[in-house]
């Protein structure tokens, strides 16, 4: 297939872009580059002659209806997105047109594409999102594709309204989708704001390594590259108008995984002390959720799929891409609010 991939010099959507190329597809990768956004992540197939960039705002009409023109896509994995908690609290607006409004003319300019093109069947709208939309578990259950919405956070709400978005064209327009609402993922090439980069970078600088309140809040944590094969089978052999949750099965407190790193850390890269003395317990977030947990039994039954990285694979992995690939997190320390704490406006 042709794949129009938004947000394919992010993490998420980097992943998924070297994974298609991998797997044979073409892709147009349609970016605009905001701060998260980096094209050494796809430097590996910047020179395939089955990849292209478009430098292009989601939000641009005239630029969509320009790129679905030239590139005749089969499909759209859409992935660009504001994704930062923090930032959505300081600075909510963003999400909002980015998320919301920037899906809108997306699901526009896709619809007026596959209308023109005669309303073919092979045409897929992939709309990539969050298990964060669900809100918050207490200590038991998991979310699953039939939870209530509940986000808590503005980013949780702009994601749900982007969910509920294509949902909508899918039962007012007919336009073909798919939609998957994932756990926390991490691994290469993830913006150095996120926990575990930050975690990894703090340490390495021996500065203080801060964790939210006492630490408790469990997630379930995905390898980016697993991610990427999800969302490439969702694409290939999902049911159309049908959403799939996408979960790593590895549940682990957030104290637990930066212990685990500082660990990690102190075995590849010792030190006089170790790692752990530089963690500090920092005010929490506002509206922090306790719990996310993904059960994934529709798509492993349905399409056969489950991740093969552990989590103790995945983190070992992560170290080490970190340490192995210094100048690409360094030229990434001058963007903006790096360093800084983000998140404590109420």
């Amino acid at each position: 297939m042709k794949l129009l991939v938004t947000g394919g010099a992010g993490f998420i959507g980097s992943a998924v872009v070297r994974r298609a190329i991998a797997h044979g597809h073409a892709v147009v990768n349609v970016d605009c580059l905001t701060y998260a956004a980096c094209l050494e992540n796809v430097a590996s197939v910047a020179d395939h002659p089955r990849y292209a960039f478009v430098r292009a705002d989601i939000r641009d009409a005239g630029a969509m209806a320009a790129v679905f023109a030239a590139h005749q896509p089969d499909a759209v994995m859409h992935l660009a997105a504001e994704s930062h908690v923090d930032r959505s609290i300081d600075g909510p607006g963003a999400f909002i047109d980015t998320n919301v409004r920037g899906t809108f003319v997306l699901l526009e300019a896709a619809r007026a594409w596959w209308v023109a093109q005669g309303r073919p069947a092979r045409f897929r709208f992939h709309h990539v999102s969050t298990d964060e939309v669900f809100g918050s578990l207490g200590a038991t259950g998991q979310f699953s594709e039939t939870t209530p919405y509940a986000p808590n956070s503005p980013y949780a709400a702009s994601k749900a309204a982007s969910d509920h978005l294509v949902r909508a064209w899918g039962e007012t327009y007919g336009l073909p989708y798919v939609l998957s609402n994932c756990s926390n993922n991490y691994g290469p090439f993830q913006f150095p704001e996120k926990l575990i980069p930050l975690v990894i970078l703090r340490a390495l600088a021996d500065e203080p390594i801060p964790v939210y309140g006492q630490g408790l809040n469990v997630r379930d944590w995905l390898f980016v590259e697993d991610h990427a094969d999800a969302l490439l089978c969702v694409l290939r052999k999902g049911e159309n108008h049908r959403s799939y949750a996408i979960g790593g099965e590895n549940e682990a407190r957030n104290i637990d995984i930066v212990t685990r790193i500082c660990t990690i850390l102190d075995a590849k890269r010792p030190k006089a002390s170790p790692y752990a003395d530089q963690i500090r317990h920092v005010s929490d977030r506002p509206g922090h959720d306790l719990r996310y947990a993904i059960d994934p039994a529709r798509i492993r039954t349905e399409l056969g799929w489950r991740p093969s990285v552990t989590l103790e694979q995945g983190l070992e992995r992560t170290v080490q891409w970190y340490l192995d690939n210094a100048p690409w997190w360094r030229a990434l320390q001058g963007r903006d609010g790096m360093g800084a704490r983000l998140g404590v406006q109420t």
